[in-house]
């Protein structure tokens, strides 16, 4: 099964209007986490890990060695626009390797 981009985006963009609904203040910058999720032991962790280093992120793997942890290097402008532009990097390479998105945060720099 292809993971669905457009209802991932979709996603991304209804948090943001559902945070500013709310009444949450957002800061201008940040460090992002985009998180993976191991489909299945067949998940390469590893390769997925040094393809998205290649790209510019830092990775780490959770305690319970279920969800690998992907990390900005770099503050991004806290728009939809740019987190989505980084969330679909991390997501086609996670997908690849037999990761499944699970969402990210912002406010870890």
């Amino acid at each position: 099964m292809s993971h669905d981009f457009e209802a991932q985006q979709r996603e991304t963009f209804d948090s943001f209007a559902e945070m500013k609904k709310g009444g949450a203040t957002l800061p201008q910058m940040s460090v992002v986490e985009f998180y993976l999720l191991a489909e299945s032991d067949e998940a390469n962790w590893k390769v997925c890990e040094k393809a998205l280093q290649a790209k510019g992120f830092a990775t780490e793997r959770d305690k319970e060695g279920e969800t690998l942890i992907v990390t900005t290097k770099a503050p991004l402008r806290i728009t939809p626009e740019a987190i989505w532009e980084e969330e679909r990097k991390v997501s086609e390479i996670g997908v690849a390797y037999d990761f499944l998105p699970d969402g990210w945060e912002f406010g870890f720099d």
